[in-house]
Order: C-alpha cells, then structure tokens, then sequence
C-alpha cells in the first residue's frame, strides 16, 4: 500500500498538475504543500478533500486504502 506523500505526488504528476498550481488551489503556501509530499506534515481533513476534488481520486485512493 502506497504511504499518502508517495500516492500525492504521483496523482498530482498524472494530473499535469504543479506543486504551485495545487498550493494556490488550497490556499497554503508553496513550502506547505512541499512538506506534504515529502511526507514531514499531513494535511487537514478539509485539505484532503480538496485535494481529493482537485485531483479527481477518491479520499480512498489518495490515502492508498484502494488502488481504483
């Protein structure tokens, strides 16, 4: 099972997202959204299912409990 930093990043990248472009959709800071995908902070239940909807991936999926 893929730990959550691991499976954002890879679902942002897929997404042709960039790291700037998803800080700015949560309102954070850039150097936030980088803690979380390097795994050193983890985001609010707010911020999950935003970024969930962002995404377009289950809470399920983004947390790696499912791999479809």
């Amino acid at each position: 099972m893929a730990e959550f930093h691991v499976r954002l990043r890879e679902i942002r990248m897929n997404r042709h997202k960039t790291q700037s472009q998803t800080a700015e959709m949560l309102g954070i800071k850039l150097r936030s959204y980088q803690l979380y995908e390097q795994g050193k902070v983890e985001p609010s239940i707010a911020k999950l299912i935003a970024l969930a909807n962002y995404l377009d991936v289950t809470l399920d999926y983004l947390m790696g409990r499912t791999n479809s």
